[in-house]
């Protein structure tokens, strides 16, 4: 007998944009730098082209956490919902 499982996931993913870095840049690029890891060039980078994805298919608490350290440095910020193909809940 073969059995299958469908696994099932509440968590809502999301999805980390900077939309504007802002007047101090080099903090933003800085705060990015620690909660991800890159490097500050990597970081300066990512947000040159803005809006800019710094972070995505996260939790939603992490992604709210990350976004307020990033506005906090002084970014403009939007935590995005992963949005659920037509059918599913």
């Amino acid at each position: 007998m073969i059995e299958y499982f469908e696994l099932v996931c509440d968590e809502v993913s999301s999805t980390v944009v900077v939309m504007d870095p802002g007047p101090r840049a080099i903090e933003v690029v800085k705060a990015l730098h620690r909660k991800t890891g890159l490097s500050l060039w990597h970081s300066k980078l990512l947000i040159r082209d803005v809006p800019a994805a710094v972070l995505e298919d996260v939790p939603e608490e992490l992604a709210h956490t990350f976004a307020m350290a990033l506005r906090e440095a002084g970014a403009l910020v939007e935590v995005r919902r992963k949005q659920m193909p037509p059918g599913q809940s």
